[in-house]
């Protein structure tokens, strides 16, 4: 955290030793502030933090619900096309030898795969809201961290489980490509359907199954073209910023204050006690920024931070469990 921070912490020590010098050393006592309304300032500011980060607490957590959501009905799906993908059913001349029907079942598991990997694909798309990357240590952290989105084009990682011809659909729709390849699940397995080799009740389990995926999706997507209101995120980081510049002037003069009343006890601690006001003001206002920028790096649960909803992670475990279903 305090590499995190690093370079803001230093500029907080040399504001607050600029201000004690000018104070003390200078003997510019004019440059004091009552501290009384710094004091009412930072009280105000700590609430309006807590509740910031509250709620971008909450858009992190209903994230990460709806993608436990999607983790439980991949597996359904991978489950219900396993058992009702069969020739029970079929019609007269229509029936599949047991390899035709792995690969049915193998072409519909791969197509989901392909819908989880153009959504997570989606969740990475920069928006012009979304500042994560703009700051200079968050760009070095990002960098420790493996985000295929960031690396491997949607594509060639589409190009694994798609079919050529299909590929080439997906990647030719001009909005939304995971949508698309729903619809692609949706006739495919119609078409099964009218083969005999999907019952007809399994055919509606599995099609609720798509609209369930296509319920998580679309809150997903709320979650990410939506962003934490911007007068509450931009306003606070002013108000931060206001706050730490003017929070030495009053808090240097308090330890002075202190100082003084100790002289004829301890002179010489007297004496340097104004001094302490240096780590005393860079501390508060670390604690104060830290807070905020943890609130700034929360508020879009999709953006590839180390501390987002790791969509990537959660994607590859998906496709470990469907690839043994196969």
């Amino acid at each position: 955290m305090f590499l995190w921070t690093r370079k803001e912490t230093l500029f907080f020590v040399m504001l607050a030793t600029t201000v004690t010098f000018i104070y003390e050393v200078l003997e510019q006592k004019w440059i004091a502030m009552p501290w009384t309304p710094i004091a009412l300032v930072g009280t105000a500011l700590a609430f309006v933090i807590g509740f910031r980060n509250n709620a971008v607490y909450g858009r992190l957590w209903e994230g990460r619900k709806i993608w436990g959501g999607i983790v439980n009905d991949s597996r359904t799906f991978a489950i219900y096309v396993g058992d009702m993908v069969t020739n029970e059913y079929a019609k007269e001349g229509q029936e599949l030898s047991k390899e035709e029907l792995s690969k049915q079942k193998r072409i519909l598991v791969h197509r989901h795969m392909a819908w989880l990997t153009a959504l997570r694909y989606a969740m990475r798309a920069k928006k012009p809201w979304e500042s994560f990357m703009d700051h200079p240590t968050n760009r070095e952290w990002a960098q420790k961290i493996h985000t295929p989105e960031f690396v491997v084009p949607e594509e060639e990682a589409l190009a694994h489980y798609l079919q050529p011809d299909e590929l080439k659909k997906v990647m030719d729709v001009g909005g939304n490509k995971a949508a698309h390849i729903i619809k692609l699940q949706s006739n495919h397995l119609r078409s099964l359907k009218e083969k005999g080799l999907i019952w007809k009740f399994s055919f509606l389990k599995l099609e609720d199954i798509l609209r369930t995926l296509l319920a998580l999706q679309g809150k997903s997507e709320r979650i990410k073209n939506f962003p934490y209101p911007r007068q509450y995120a931009t306003l606070n980081v002013f108000f931060v910023w206001i706050f730490i510049f003017i929070l030495p002037f009053g808090l240097v003069p308090e330890f002075a204050k202190l100082g003084e009343s100790l002289i004829g006890i301890h002179p010489f601690i007297g004496g340097l006690l104004v001094w302490m006001g240096i780590p005393f003001a860079a501390m508060v206002s670390w604690v104060f920024h830290t807070m905020e920028r943890i609130g700034t790096v929360g508020e879009n649960p999709f953006e590839g931070s180390a501390n987002d909803v790791p969509i990537s992670t959660i994607s590859r475990s998906i496709e470990g469990v469907l690839v043994n279903r196969l």
